[in-house]
């Protein structure tokens, strides 16, 4: 690109509507959704761009309408999502479960703010770290992505659509009100690999929506494209029926996990700045990452030895880097905006090698740098 193009390409854009734009340019076919804020931009957005694009836009009456249409939609062979913040996660919950149990790959999107309860809308958090890896009940596999800025918005949810269709699951990005209201000078998105869902090569009736035979991921065939399954929350056997045969569901319940646990390294991504001589390192995501940069940036000028390892993969846990951060740092520092849900997923790891301590803030206010700077100092 010339530097005329860049300059004719570069946008001042808000956090959310890079994220909109991300699920444009990965074949986003249908959004169901209910307003909430600090997401209202992402479905004013796709309210006008999808149907423009012979896409769907539904405005639910409640968020558990919400993901209960883009679990059909995506069902009907659809790239399906929705947005919601804190209440509205809560409300999902349940269908996130089932949409992990039937193996509907879809995305959910999460403006974090302050809470519990409605706390304060247009304030910023991450208060739902936990809730996004257990908030459904049973045990299950989840995909939690975190964004850091602008683009990362855009190409972090791009990645979010890829990795629901690779692994027929849902993939939720958990973004903050930081991040997403936030506007940062982007010059163009770039072009992205775009993932489609394996589709079923066999005729409709050779077609088992659960074949264990056929891998982590068995093709997923739409319907209304001649192919006609059962789809239940039960446990089920290959064929989607209900089944109480253990010889059934535990190969079952196996290959749903390891689909997730066994591919970790292609999902799994950490970021890091500064940790070659770092004796100190930062763990820190989303919008409370930018403040450990900056303090990060300071505490180097300062003489000290500093890194950051900026997490945009949080669930799976990133348990294997975090390990090799606690053999090469004397000390670790979790910076969030709540109080330590991931320092508590530090510590486990770290199993007291080294000391592992927390800056946090859950008040409503972003993380300040001083505060970050301060935590160094402290040694």
């Amino acid at each position: 690109m010339t530097a005329k193009a860049a300059r004719h390409s570069a946008r001042l854009i808000q956090g959310n509507e890079a994220i909109a734009e991300g699920a444009l340019a990965a074949g986003i076919g249908f959004y169901g959704g209910y307003p909430i804020t600090p997401s209202n931009e992402i479905g004013e957005i796709l309210a006008r761009e999808l149907p423009a694009r012979g896409g769907v836009f539904i405005q639910m009456e409640d968020e558990i309408a919400s993901l209960a249409s883009v679990i059909g939609a995506s069902l009907g062979g659809l790239k399906a999502a929705t947005a919601t913040s804190g209440p509205g996660f809560s409300l999902m919950q349940e269908n996130i479960g089932y949409a992990v149990a039937t193996e509907i790959p879809c995305v959910v999107i999460n403006v974090q703010r302050a809470g519990p309860s409605t706390g304060q809308p247009t304030n910023p958090g991450q208060g739902d770290v936990m809730q996004s890896r257990w908030g459904t009940h049973g045990d299950h596999p989840i995909i939690v992505l975190s964004p850091g800025g602008v683009l990362e918005c855009y190409t972090l949810t791009v990645r979010a659509f890829n990795l629901a269709e690779r692994y027929r699951t849902p993939v939720i990005l958990l973004a903050d009100e930081v991040v997403g209201h936030m506007r940062e000078r982007v010059d163009g998105f770039p072009q992205l690999e775009v993932i489609n869902r394996m589709p079923a090569e066999v005729p409709p009736e050779w077609y088992f929506p659960y074949d264990n035979n056929l891998g982590d991921v068995p093709p997923l065939a739409g319907f209304g494209e001649g192919y006609r399954y059962h789809v239940t929350g039960l446990f089920h056997d290959k064929a989607g029926f209900p089944t109480e045969r253990i010889d059934e569901i535990d190969p079952w319940l196996e290959r749903l996990f390891h689909k997730i646990e066994g591919n970790a390294d292609d999902i799994i991504q950490v970021e890091e700045e500064g940790i070659e001589d770092a004796e100190t390192v930062l763990i820190s995501y989303g919008g409370s990452a930018r403040s450990a940069r900056h303090a990060m940036n300071m505490a180097r000028k300062n003489g000290k030895s500093v890194g950051l390892a900026r997490l945009l993969t949080l669930w799976p846990f990133p348990e294997t880097k975090v390990r090799e951060l606690a053999h090469r740092a004397k000390r670790l520092i979790v910076v969030e905006m709540n109080r330590g849900q991931i320092r508590l997923e530090v510590e486990r790891v770290v199993a007291g090698r080294i000391p592992v301590e927390g800056v946090h803030r859950y008040n409503g206010e972003m993380v300040h740098p001083y505060s970050v700077l301060k935590a160094i100092e402290e040694a």
